[in-house]
């Protein structure tokens, strides 16, 4: 409890600094956002098993010819979610979320990949499973939705940090549609968080071991310290590398800064891997503003 509050105090923090680095700054914030897009599209499609790489999804939301094949289904995915990525970027802070909102979000995603169950929640007989878990009943559905986002309304008293990481474990728990569950989980998460005044956050690919043990331990008793610490480092993260920009910092590898401070390399990836200092993920690659 103590240690979740400390990193909430920390992030108000950031946050303090980065409203006060950002006035007057929309046109770099903007270019933040669009040249994180593609790290946005890539990491949220790798989770759920995509082969394409980062590279790749640059080079469809460009619009460039690829050199492999890539199946129609793949470049609809990357294409629509970063649709509704740059959507939600515009629109949160003006609509409520709620089940009408979630449906349009996975209609969008869906659309040219699954028509016939895009924007709308499971059905019938219409059951999914993930590992070992069944998600509850299609018929359970709506109101587990209606009763998540009342849920997280009535937590306005807690953290950011619990109220997405409940939220996203509710949300992933009830698994409400047929196909896309994870990528409008993880969209929703930045709904909320950009909605209230955060900065949206990037669940990382090579983070998926750890993401994926957060749900067996929600599944198996109900517990969320392992979402609260992803979505905590998720957003220290984000904010560290907008406020390298924002406060003009200079941008270099941690490699670099490493040598420049003689400093070893492997102790400062573990920290920049806790979040101990400054350090953000972009494109795969540990860097630090100085």
């Amino acid at each position: 409890m103590a240690k979740i509050l400390n990193v909430f105090n920390k992030i108000n923090t950031l946050r303090e600094r980065y409203y006060k680095a950002s006035l007057g700054r929309e046109a770099l914030i903007k270019m933040i956002a669009e040249a994180e897009l593609a790290e946005q599209v890539y990491n949220s499609n790798a989770i759920e098993n995509s082969t394409l790489s980062l590279e790749e999804t640059e080079k469809i939301l460009l619009q460039i010819d690829l050199d492999r094949f890539i199946s129609q289904r793949e470049i609809f995915e990357a294409k629509n979610l970063a649709r509704v990525v740059e959507y939600i970027d515009k629109r949160a802070k003006e609509q409520e979320l709620s089940s009408k909102v979630i449906l349009l979000l996975h209609k969008m995603l869906m659309s040219n990949i699954r028509d016939d169950v895009a924007g709308r929640f499971r059905k019938d007989h219409e059951f999914v499973r993930v590992g070992s878990h069944i998600a509850p009943n299609p018929k359970e559905v709506t109101d587990r939705v209606a009763t998540m986002l009342t849920e997280y309304q009535a937590m306005h008293h807690e953290s950011i940090i619990k109220r997405i990481a409940k939220l996203h474990l509710a949300f992933e728990y009830t698994h409400p549609f047929i196909d896309g569950n994870g990528r409008i989980g993880r969209v929703i998460n930045n709904y909320q968080l950009i909605r209230e005044g955060f900065v949206p956050i990037n669940i990382k690919f090579i983070d998926r071991a750890n993401y994926y043990t957060a749900f067996k331990d929600f599944d198996a008793n109900g517990a969320t310290g392992v979402m609260e610490e992803i979505v905590a480092k998720a957003l220290t993260n984000s904010y560290h590398k907008r406020l390298a920009y924002l406060e003009d910092k200079k941008i270099m590898t941690l490699a670099e800064y490493g040598k420049i401070n003689k400093l070893s390399h492997s102790n400062l990836i573990n920290k920049a891997t806790r979040q101990t200092i400054e350090a953000f993920l972009e494109k795969g690659v540990w860097k630090i503003g100085v």
